[in-house]
């Protein structure tokens, strides 16, 4: 069982950046973001594998960055430009090397003058 704690929400001002984190209680395969707005379905914001290239949302190219520390088990999301529609519950998900999924439990982001 993988746990996953994710920090770095709060309130920011268009324009504005915040950095999201994410750290895994174990080692893990695929890493990502994703993010549920209010009367929305959860969406895929970015995701990177241990190895390779990250995939982006096409909403947030350019403009959010996702990286990863393999060593130390952890995911970040940096966030720059951001927009009220980028105002949603952020949610960090991992992959184990046996196919199961975690999700944590979110972090809130709200963009508001």
């Amino acid at each position: 069982q993988v746990q996953l704690v994710e920090s770095g929400g709060g309130l920011v001002q268009p324009g504005g950046s915040l950095r999201l984190s994410c750290a895994a209680s174990g080692s893990i395969g695929t890493m990502g973001w994703y993010r549920q707005a209010p009367g929305k379905e959860r969406e895929l914001v970015a995701t990177i594998p241990s190895i390779g290239l990250p995939n982006y949302a096409d909403s947030v190219k350019g403009r959010f960055t996702i990286s990863r520390d393999n060593g130390k088990n952890t995911v970040s999301l940096q966030m720059n430009s951001l927009k009220p529609e980028d105002t949603a519950v952020y949610y960090c998900r991992a992959t184990d090397w046996y196919g199961v999924t975690y999700w944590g439990k979110g972090t809130l982001v709200t963009v508001s003058p």
